[in-house]
């Protein structure tokens, strides 16, 4: 997963805006995680509204206040704002936990090609491989909740071996009712591997305005 970011520069989004600028760094933040790309900008109401409740679904998933043990769940926010001062307004609320691109990164915009992302706000989740899991999670966030973690962890388990605890490598058995209807629900898709150019100054274009119940983005 860390190979998304390859030669990039990821921040934490604290106080401090920890730079994660080695492949360790990556590493230790992104592998053996399910990885959310949350596409937004601030300048897209539809994106303002969903905002408090991926907030709230990544909170209630990761913080210690409510959980025993974070899960495997890494968020990176992929700005599509106009103006880094858009940008930096947007996460001033976000949890401190959230990881983005600088602003000047022309990846920003290569993901959302790379994702076919259309629509604003977009959720891809991706598999600790890389695949694509999910296309666009967000209303399944909207209406599930937390509960979409472990409808996409079994998934993951089902799909990619690397999740399955060594006892159960050689046991072909369901591992619950329900996991026939996700293998057809999450199939996955390769990610895109499409070569990048060389880095750019920010694209002011590809911001529409309300189109389909969402904010067009190409």
């Amino acid at each position: 997963m860390a190979s998304l970011f390859s030669g990039r520069v990821l921040i934490r989004n604290n106080s401090d805006q920890d730079e994660l600028d080695t492949e360790a760094e990556l590493s230790r933040r992104l592998e053996n995680r399910l990885v959310l790309l949350f596409f937004g900008a601030g300048s897209c109401p539809r994106c303002q509204a969903f905002a408090p409740i991926l907030r709230d679904f990544f909170v209630r998933l990761t913080d210690e206040f409510y959980v025993l043990r974070a899960a495997q769940l890494a968020l990176v926010y992929v700005s599509q704002d106009p103006t880094e001062e858009e940008q930096d307004l947007f996460l001033r609320d976000m949890p401190k936990k959230w990881l983005f691109l600088p602003f000047e990164d022309d990846l920003r915009r290569d993901l959302g090609r790379q994702f076919s992302v259309e629509r604003l706000p977009a959720v891809v989740v991706l598999k600790p491989g890389g695949d694509v899991l999910t296309r666009d999670a967000t209303d399944e966030i909207r209406r599930l909740g937390p509960a979409c973690f472990a409808n996409w962890q079994e998934a993951a388990e089902v799909l990619d071996r690397n999740f399955l605890q060594p006892e159960d490598l050689d046991d072909p058995a369901p591992r619950s009712l329900t996991e026939p209807l996700r293998r057809c629900k999450y199939r996955v898709e390769p990610a895109a591997r499409g070569k990048r150019g060389p880095r750019r100054g920010s694209d002011p274009e590809g911001e529409g305005g309300a189109e389909g119940g969402s904010e067009a983005l190409f």
